[in-house]
């Protein structure tokens, strides 16, 4: 990190700082010696430079206390639905606590994937609540950055894992993921919070893209499982983006770290 990009002497807000990515925020935001403070809706010991809160985004009860001092935020926080609440709940008390930067997490995708029936919110509503989410922080006053980065390989173990507890598996025709190692997302994270706003930066994505039925056969065979594939067709608009590739960054393959590799040390 360089001189012109040091993170802030005074606490640095971390939202989701016990999921997958915030843990790995968190170790990186440690190494350069900054002041953290997560929130969460659990009690947790103080440990050095890392002081815990109670707030929970999704009622906005006790935001405001998690942020007051706090010049910067990374918002890792993130679920299967309710993101947007999440950041609007987040916006007005950071408004109040005169929050400078807001760095922001989400997906490729969030702006492609359309939403416009039942269908389309119960299996891909994660998207749409992502963009709006993305919207009212640009839309906020308050100075921001988004990264948008592909599927973590972590969410894709753990959606293959399940899936293969099935005796026959049916995967989705034509959808492809790209998976993104997690650390390396969060390493961008980082060094974004400590640089100046930059609105919506380029977006990271794994270095290669895969078929879903590849990703699980080769889960499969890593833990020396046979399981029938069946490949099913999914309707709705949105899957239909999500089949034209929605959710890739073709452009993006900045990633090193590949599924294989990544399935190698579990």
């Amino acid at each position: 990190m360089t001189e012109s990009t040091q993170l802030t002497k005074t606490p640095i807000l971390l939202t989701g700082g016990t999921g997958t990515l915030g843990r790995l925020v968190l170790t990186r935001l440690r190494r350069a010696r900054t002041n953290v403070r997560i929130m969460s809706r659990a009690d947790h010991e103080n440990e050095e430079a890392v002081e815990y809160t109670k707030g929970d985004l999704a009622t906005g009860q006790g935001v405001g206390n998690a942020l007051t001092g706090c010049e910067i935020v990374i918002h890792c926080a993130g679920s299967a639905k309710g993101d947007d609440e999440k950041a609007e709940n987040l916006i007005k008390a950071a408004l109040i606590e005169g929050v400078r930067h807001i760095a922001f997490i989400s997906v490729v995708g969030a702006d492609k994937v359309p939403i416009s029936s039942t269908i389309d919110r119960a299996m891909f509503g994660y998207y749409g609540a992502k963009f709006r989410a993305e919207q009212l922080i640009a839309e906020s006053g308050i100075p921001w950055t988004t990264l948008r980065a592909t599927q973590f390989h972590d969410l894709i173990l753990a959606t293959v894992r399940g899936m293969a507890k099935m005796p026959v598996v049916p995967v989705p025709k034509g959808v492809r993921f790209q998976p993104v190692d997690a650390g390396e997302v969060a390493d961008q994270m980082v060094e974004l919070a400590a640089g100046p706003p930059a609105g919506l930066v380029p977006a990271i994505g794994g270095p290669r893209i895969y078929e879903m039925s590849d990703l699980l056969r080769s889960y499969l065979s890593a833990v020396g499982k046979r399981r029938p594939i069946v490949n099913m067709g999914m309707p709705g608009k949105a899957a239909q983006a999500m089949r034209n590739g929605a959710n890739l960054a073709p452009s993006r393959c900045v990633g090193v770290r590949t599924w294989e590799d990544f399935l190698a040390t579990r």
